[in-house]
């Protein structure tokens, strides 16, 4: 199987959305790839994964996430890379924001949409966050 996902948003929310469904994917031997763009650069961004946004009113969520142990951003976005999922970060986006690849997580690739686009060809599952 082979999931292709485009993350555009950039809160928790999103960021869960994306991970969960990439890591659990990863766990049944799909191959995964994800296209960060606009706000969804914040989800790889070096500092920005660790401080998202949560949607007001639903701070009480942050708490629900600890007492049901599901593991904070900051994991699941190593535990992806480890899963050897495909992190693509949209280069257009980067040079609109003033952006460079080191402002990111280690291991992802930089690319055009073309390059997520030879990735989804074929994908059996295509998901936008």
């Amino acid at each position: 199987m082979k999931v292709a996902i485009i993350a555009a948003n950039g809160g928790m929310f999103d960021a869960y959305k994306v991970f969960n469904i990439a890591t659990a994917a990863a766990a049944t031997d799909a191959e995964v790839g994800i296209f960060f763009t606009f706000e969804g650069l914040n989800l790889i961004h070096k500092e920005g994964h660790k401080q998202l946004p949560m949607p007001e009113g639903t701070e009480h969520f942050q708490e629900g996430f600890q007492r049901a142990n599901v593991p904070p951003i900051e994991e699941l976005v190593s535990m992806a890379s480890e899963m050897n999922v495909k992190m693509i970060a949209c280069q257009m986006t980067m040079d609109v924001m003033s952006l460079e690849k080191d402002h990111f997580v280690g291991g992802i690739d930089v690319g055009e949409a073309a390059s997520f686009l030879n990735f989804a060809n074929d994908a059996n599952i295509t998901l936008t966050f």
